[in-house]
């Protein structure tokens, strides 16, 4: 038999003994992502809109978002332990979810404000006509238009973090990247393999089904 064929079985055999390990790690992979990205969506999407009002602060905003993205995760991840550990959460799950809060802040705010600012300004002055408040044109007709384009930022900063939370595992925060650690400290190419590939699948699952969402979010008129 090849290597690369014994390779292979050991690698099958180590996923059938740990598959509840593996998806227990998954499970913590996937809070960490939803819950920052979740708190992203909530933030991020009212300043895209509200920076839509001045083209100065849209640029300020995007030019401080496009820094943090910037910075290294495994910095970044360093910088939360201090800051944090002043509340007792230096290490572990609250702040690779900062963390990967603020690297999902750039997609979201600048594809908000993108498509707000997009939005054809004669369906604009189409719905003032029609008496429609500045609110209810935003809630009826701009957000509407601008959902496909707004849910691909989500889909980017989902994709880009369920990579970067493999990192969280340096830090205690758990998720497959305990597996990549793992199979670097111990040089078990099982558990470094098992755990890239558990990642990989993830973030392609993660935009497949993010995909179909943005989908059912859209418009009929705009599908068509």
């Amino acid at each position: 038999m090849f290597r690369g064929e014994g390779e292979t079985v050991e690698i099958l055999s180590f996923i059938a003994n740990n598959w509840l390990v593996i998806l227990g790690l998954a499970g913590e992979h996937i809070s960490i992502v939803v819950v920052a990205v979740g708190f992203a969506v909530l933030t991020g999407v009212p300043i895209g809109i509200a920076i839509t009002q001045s083209k100065r602060v849209a640029d300020m905003v995007l030019y401080a978002a496009s820094i943090i993205v910037t910075i290294p995760s495994i910095a970044l991840f360093g910088l939360m332990i201090p800051i944090l550990s002043m509340i007792g959460q230096g290490i572990g799950w609250l702040p690779a979810v900062i963390a990967i809060l603020l690297y999902s802040q750039l997609p979201i705010v600048r594809n908000t404000y993108t498509a707000i600012t997009n939005v054809d300004p004669a369906l604009r002055e189409a719905a003032t006509g029609m008496g429609m408040t500045p609110f209810q044109r935003l809630a009826r007709l701009e957000i509407p238009i601008a959902i496909p384009v707004i849910m691909a930022g989500v889909r980017t900063a989902v994709v880009m973090n369920i990579g970067v939370a493999a990192i969280a595992a340096y830090i205690g925060a758990g998720g497959l990247g305990v597996l990549i650690a793992r199979g670097i400290s111990q040089t078990d190419p099982r558990q470094l393999i098992t755990g890239a590939i558990a990642v990989s699948l993830l973030a392609i699952v993660a935009d497949w089904a993010l995909l179909k969402l943005q989908k059912r979010l859209t418009p009929e008129g705009l599908k068509r």
